[in-house]
């Protein structure tokens, strides 16, 4: 562990390329911070995890922490803000009787060092309880208590996480969000790891391919739109807001940025302001600022088919990402209006929150009825099928609806099982012999495998204690399982578990949501499995 630190090892956690006049100052300080993780009682733990090259990430990650305190760059002040509303407490985890919001604490440390393994490094879960993170989060402070008095404020730094008041260009608005995710010190190990992981499997798959800067473009504009961080399950544009705070008037702009549109548009015609399209799909009509599209001049043909992705922003439709044209194709038109997944893309704009719930009331009401009155069945494995269609019969029996209206209701309404593995597989037994069918009231049927032994409930004669512990890892951790389903074992199957008895399960209660919003950060928010056509 004798390398040291260099500059450019620092510059990796900033949102710039060159050293600005306090960087020296940082980088000595994070060598100093390196030696208390290395030499302590317990650093033989935490490299035990982390290799050379990681111990000088953790300790310029560490030392990040302390300069955006410093520099009042706010980052890590909206965290604790953000928790602080959602959890009433700083922190999880930690006791925090004695903390002190705005400077820096052991106990922001010692979560920091557990949330840099957890998202370093994703084999083994690292539980926060752990003494060596503790003791080398008290070596870390004894440094940074030093240094406090006389640390100076990166003020370039700041710069790059602060946006004019009057700002209308929605490009300078998404730099602001691409610095949080991708160029920040904060998501290094999260949301910028994503990025890198992507940009390299896309070089190694199309680095031959002439058009690879399109797919890096794409992906990265993707990935800025639709990412959720493991801390909280926020969005780029919800943590630019809470960084931002009330008081500055973009805001809540911010938060208003809509989900982004990528597909398929008719060119209808333009004017001097605006484009105008028709998202095929769906036939919704859209106004696309001129401001940001320069290829106007380049469209002559009504109906000229137009492949792009398009944001709102500021109440304007801006083009987001990539664009292609392409001639009329009755073809491409036909599957465009036929497909589920190309109409689903829209859904967001239209206020159908009350018609969904209705339906999914109805239809946990029919489960129910048809299940014994539970909302969780636990079968054999090849007979899922048959109880997924036999349910879906006893459903449309209950609305007693014509045949012909049971076509159209198909047509309207599409369900999507989690099935907890990436795929649906052709035959559920090859994953497990068992599985169980719940009704999410949030999205509707999920399907999940190999977690049977997570519930020791009456209508469950699968229930096998030696697998259990297993099952409810496999459950939390796993981001196919759905929170629900996370929460119905919880609430309903807790006091006859062990593991939420004794030990870190029984620690994880406490800050189970939390947790779940780290374990699942892309599907914390569970959507339902709905498409309203028509």
């Amino acid at each position: 562990m004798n390398k040291r630190i260099y500059l450019k090892d620092w510059l990796l956690f900033k949102p710039y390329n060159s050293q600005t006049i306090t960087d020296s100052y940082y980088l000595k300080l994070s060598n100093d911070v390196k030696q208390a993780i290395t030499t302590n009682n317990q650093s033989f733990v935490l490299q035990r995890y982390l290799g050379k090259e990681a111990v000088n990430e953790l300790a310029c990650f560490l030392t990040s922490y302390f300069e955006d305190i410093i520099s009042k760059t706010n980052i890590w002040n909206s965290f604790i803000s953000a928790h602080k509303r959602l959890y009433k407490k700083q922190l999880p985890f930690y006791n925090v009787d004695e903390y002190y919001e705005e400077e820096n604490n052991a106990q922001d440390v010692s979560f920091l060092i557990w949330y840099f393994l957890n998202t370093i490094q994703k084999e083994k879960f690292i539980a926060p309880f752990n003494y060596f993170i503790v003791e080398t989060a008290e070596k870390v402070m004894d440094v940074f208590d030093e240094e406090w008095d006389y640390a100076p404020e990166n003020e370039y730094l700041k710069s790059f996480y602060q946006i004019d008041i009057k700002e209308d260009d929605f490009y300078v608005a998404r730099n602001l969000i691409d610095n949080i995710l991708f160029k920040s010190y904060f998501f290094y190990t999260d949301t910028s790891f994503n990025l890198k992981e992507n940009e390299l499997e896309i070089f190694e798959e199309s680095k031959k391919d002439k058009n690879i800067m399109m797919f890096l473009n794409e992906n990265r504009e993707a990935t800025l739109h639709k990412s959720h961080t493991r801390l909280l399950s926020l969005t780029g544009k919800e943590w630019v807001s809470e960084i931002l705070g009330n008081n500055h008037p973009l805001s809540a702009d911010f938060l208003n940025i809509s989900n982004r549109i990528r597909g398929y548009f008719f060119y209808k015609g333009q004017d001097d302001k605006d484009i105008f399209l028709e998202h095929i799909a769906s036939s919704k009509k859209f106004n696309l600022t001129k401001k940001s599209y320069d290829y106007s001049d380049n469209l002559k043909k009504i109906d000229t088919i137009i492949f792009m992705g398009i944001v709102k922003w500021k109440d304007e439709w801006w083009f987001s990402g990539i664009q292609f044209q392409t001639p009329f194709d009755p073809d491409l038109v036909l599957d465009e209006k036929n497909s589920l997944e190309s109409r689903k893309v829209v859904n967001f704009l239209d206020h159908q929150k009350k018609e969904v719930e209705e339906v999914l009331e109805k239809q946990l009401k029919a489960f129910k009825d048809f299940n014994n009155g539970l909302q969780i069945a636990f079968i054999p494995s090849n007979k899922i099928d048959e109880f997924f269609k036999a349910y879906i019969d006893f459903f449309n029996n209950s609305l007693n609806l014509s045949a012909k209206e049971i076509r159209e209701a198909q047509k309207r309404s599409r369900k999507d099982g989690f099935f907890g593995i990436e795929d649906k597989p052709e035959n559920y037994s090859e994953v497990s012999e068992t599985g169980l069918v719940f009704f999410n009231p949030k999205s509707g049927v999920e399907i999940a495998l190999a977690v049977n032994s997570a519930f020791p409930l009456p209508n469950n004669p699968y229930f096998e204690e030696e697998f259990s512990e297993d099952h409810i890892i496999q459950l939390l951790m796993n981001e196919s399982f759905s929170i629900e389903l996370s929460m119905y074992c919880i609430d309903n199957c807790k006091k006859k578990l062990p593991f939420f008895n004794k030990g870190v399960g029984k620690m994880y209660l406490d800050d189970i949501d939390f947790l779940l919003r780290f374990w699942k950060k892309n599907n914390y928010h569970t959507k339902p499995a709905l498409t309203f056509t028509g």
